[in-house]
């Protein structure tokens, strides 16, 4: 639960890197039937557009269906955030999104992305609003200058880069910390803690990552 009472799935599929067209469209609708109902996508992946159909014909209703995507760098800035959204929405052909997220901190322009965030969420093109890649030093200067309290940050975070003091920090304030890459990248499934503990419990290194990461409160 999210701290505007929003429901966001604890799984997700992220189709950053997926190839635009079939690969990306069969990705999501294998996701969907295996049970996913978190897609996360952003204009920089090239990808929202197969996304959209894909979840169309699932035939699963849009309402159990939780949809992110972000706010790339150059789209950042008050005359540019609220087309940047209305272009991934056409290109998704939805009317809302579950998630709308800075996608990283560009210095001169994040405080005016995030009050125009703000008013998509009081516009209700967006049921939530956050960011991506922040740090501490990020977060706190948003805190101070917002009305809105971010329901996400969503980072890169695993065994390998746990970013506890970053998680203490989201956890105080009540935002959401929303791991991207918890397998590493795919870097450290044969890691041999990772293996001894998999072998131990009779289960996947993958698996193992995911309920690490899952066991955070991430």
């Amino acid at each position: 639960m999210l701290n505007n009472g929003i429901s966001m799935p604890i799984l997700g599929l992220g189709v950053w890197k997926t190839k635009s067209g079939k690969e990306c469209k069969e990705a999501v609708l294998n996701a969907l039937e295996a049970g996913y109902r978190h897609i996360d996508t952003a204009r920089i992946y090239d990808n929202e557009v197969d996304v959209g159909q894909a979840i169309r014909e699932s035939g699963i209703p849009r309402k159990e269906i939780f949809i992110t995507t972000k706010l790339w760098n150059a789209d950042q800035g008050s005359d540019k955030t609220r087309k940047a959204l209305e272009n991934s929405l056409d290109r998704l052909g939805i009317d809302f999104v579950d998630l709308y997220l800075i996608h990283f901190p560009v210095t001169s322009k994040r405080m005016d992305s995030w009050k125009e965030l703000e008013k998509l969420y009081h516009d209700k093109l967006c049921k939530a609003i956050g960011v991506s890649n922040y740090t501490i030093i990020h977060l706190t200067e948003l805190l101070k200058n917002s009305q809105i309290t971010p329901a996400v940050n969503q980072v890169e975070f695993h065994p390998f880069l746990n970013q506890i003091h970053l998680l203490e920090y989201c956890k105080k304030h009540k935002i959401q910390l929303e791991a991207y890459s918890p397998l590493a990248h795919g870097q450290k499934i044969e890691d041999p803690t990772i293996a001894k503990i998999a072998q131990k419990y009779d289960k996947t290194p993958a698996q193992i990552l995911i309920r690490w990461a899952i066991e955070q409160k991430s």
